[in-house]
């Protein structure tokens, strides 16, 4: 739990965090097992999260949401992760395609889609990377050509957050044969295991979050209507993606944030049970100087955050703080949680104890929504 009290935070919003917690004690961890053992999370889950309505918190109430801002999905991802869990792909179905439908879909569409999302019928995806390109989105090579009234696509995906239960997905595919960013738009695609030319591959066996699916897709002559376009106009893929990724990373620093702060809670009662030589570790100058270290490094970074937060919710963030707030504070998670673990000693190593799986999924966040490497190049540039 945090040690202080963000300042973006609200009465209202400490009632969706008491009842986030108590969704995931209760209809997420109970179903801990069978979600490691699918390797995704259950439809049951999703649809609980919608009757207690924490799905499509900050989606206008026109379409099903709650009205909220922003800070109630916040909300609701750090007690996702301080739950221990990492099954439910809100961060990536609510907290960014949804976003994404929200602000470029036209009203028929937003009434079609986003209700179904925010009863946890739906679940959604983004299908950016491809085998051959990560952070360099210009260079995808999926391909949507017009044929009539529809697009036919045809290409691969690779790495796709809820790839394996999503119901809707926003794909990027060069529509035209411009170069670079000119050439990609957003195609939607209503799809389930039936959809001819659409094939779910393998749930990727990761390092970690081994109950969130990650899965390659394929597409093969899939034919999606003309009109599922997202957006006015072809071309404008690269741009919306642009303009959304400050949130996705956003959400990705909110995420290490909260693994942090997990991850020092546990080693400071673990180091206050534990005896060595006679004395509590906690006694230990060394242990001692680490967590007092880890502390101020969670701390320093909460404020940060909170700042990024804040600017957010008035529409100021821009694409080098969200940046910033991204590399660093994912950076620093994987440190944290890896002299975190030491305290543990041999049992840090082992998977019955949580400061092993924060080490594990820790480390695709400085990897996914942008390589730290790419963040510090789009950093030095507005420099």
């Amino acid at each position: 739990m945090p040690t202080t009290t963000s300042s973006w935070m609200t009465a209202d919003l400490q009632a969706v965090r008491d009842l986030a917690a108590t969704y995931f004690t209760k209809e997420v961890l109970t179903r801990a097992d069978e979600h490691v053992a699918q390797g995704h999370a259950s439809r049951e889950a999703y649809l609980k999260a919608g009757e207690l309505g924490l799905v499509g918190m900050s989606l206008d109430e026109a379409y099903g949401g709650g009205g909220a801002s922003f800070a109630a999905e916040t909300v609701l991802l750090e007690e996702q992760v301080r739950a221990g869990d990492t099954s439910m792909g809100f961060a990536v179905s609510v907290g960014i395609v949804a976003h994404y439908i929200a602000a470029y879909a036209t009203e028929e569409q937003k009434r079609r889609w986003l209700p179904r999302v925010c009863t946890g019928e739906w679940v959604l995806s983004i299908a950016m990377t491809e085998p051959g390109t990560g952070s360099d989105l210009q260079a995808i090579k999926t391909r949507a050509v017009k044929d009539g009234d529809d697009y036919v696509l045809n290409g691969a995906k690779t790495f796709i957050s809820n790839g394996h239960v999503c119901d809707l997905i926003v794909i990027a595919a060069k529509t035209g044969d411009d170069q670079g960013a000119a050439g990609i738009s957003l195609i939607v695609a209503e799809v389930d295991d039936e959809t001819p030319g659409f094939t779910r591959g393998r749930v990727l066996d990761k390092m970690g979050q081994k109950d969130q699916d990650t899965a390659e897709l394929a597409f093969e002559d899939m034919r999606v209507p003309r009109a599922n376009l997202l957006g006015p106009e072809e071309g404008q893929g690269f741009y919306q993606m642009m303009e959304q990724l400050p949130q996705e990373r956003l959400i990705t620093a909110i995420l290490a944030q909260a693994q942090i702060e997990r991850a020092v809670a546990l080693a400071v009662a673990y180091t206050k049970e534990r005896h060595a030589f006679g004395k509590p570790l906690m006694a230990l100058q060394n242990t001692r100087f680490e967590l007092a270290e880890c502390e101020t490094i969670s701390r320093l970074n909460r404020a940060f955050l909170d700042q990024c937060i804040e600017k957010h919710l008035r529409g100021e963030l821009d694409a080098t703080e969200a940046s910033m707030a991204k590399y660093w504070i994912s950076d620093r998670a994987t440190d944290v949680a890896d002299r975190c673990l030491q305290l543990f000693g041999g049992y840090g190593y082992m998977n019955e104890y949580p400061i092993a799986h924060i080490y594990t999924d820790v480390r695709v966040l400085r990897i996914l929504a942008g390589a730290n490497e790419v963040m510090k190049e789009l950093i030095a540039r507005s420099l």
